[in-house]
């Protein structure tokens, strides 16, 4: 299982957000390329970053900043955040990104993620944000009225590389992940699912850690990393050590 240490971008520096609410933002550094470097160190395999600025406005923001961060390691990184057509997608893994993440595009455009998907295979990720069970899109400013497992239903047979699934209640706040419903998607759907929004403490890593979360390619933890309350060095040893489903 890959735990992934989230750069979330706002206006060139590392945040967190509470809730997915731009005005509720920790800065934890204002080196995101130092910060990635760190990551690298501490033997993390894939970074996740995301494009906050991007999210909400619908372009490229802080690519100066994912640039540098490109630079400094040697890592795999996805990328999501402002990603909203076919020659952004281009461009990101030009550059060296590994694998673009689809939110939006995914609930506005899914034939535009499928045409992606065909032409840049294995490179693309679709994000599936849910507030209250329904899928939010626009940086999680709007809600949908489409349900998770719908929507992952929709790309079923189309190539898409992983679902990041964020419960947006969770995301923040270290309320621990939504282990119950990222399970059931994951078990509703053969792509693969990573679990997103509340990891909160060594607990959750542990609970990720035991055969039936086996099903998951992993998950990614922010906040909890940030402040001391996952042990890099501990968490990655248990992860990687997990016992197959």
């Amino acid at each position: 299982m890959i735990l992934f240490p989230a750069i979330d971008l706002k206006d060139g520096q590392c945040v967190r957000l509470k809730l997915g609410d731009m005005h509720q933002a920790t800065v934890f550094s204002d080196d995101p390329a130092g910060q990635a470097k760190t990551f690298e160190q501490q033997g993390f395999d894939y970074l996740h970053l995301v494009d906050l600025n991007g999210a909400f406005e619908g372009r490229p923001v802080n690519a100066a900043a994912v640039d540098s961060i490109l630079e400094a390691v040697s890592l795999p990184v996805q990328l999501g955040g402002g990603i909203r057509d076919l020659a952004g997608i281009e461009q990101w893994l030009s550059k060296g990104i590994s694998r673009v993440i689809l939110g939006t595009l995914a609930v506005r455009d899914p034939g535009l993620v499928r045409e992606a998907c065909k032409r840049f295979p294995g490179q693309v990720a679709v994000g599936i944000d849910a507030k209250a069970g329904k899928v939010a899109v626009e940086g999680w400013a709007e809600s949908s009225s489409l349900g998770v497992k719908e929507l992952a239903a929709r790309f079923e047979d189309a190539g898409v590389a992983a679902i990041i699934y964020t419960d947006i209640d969770r995301d923040g706040i270290l309320a621990g992940l939504n282990i119950d419903s990222t399970l059931d998607l994951a078990r509703s759907t053969s792509i693969p699912v990573i679990a997103s929004g509340g990891l909160a403490s060594m607990d959750d890593i542990e609970r990720l850690a035991q055969p039936d979360c086996q099903v998951l390619e992993g998950a990614i933890t922010g906040r909890a990393l940030y402040d001391g309350r996952i042990d890099p060095v501990i968490a990655l040893s248990k992860l990687k050590g997990a016992p197959n489903a």
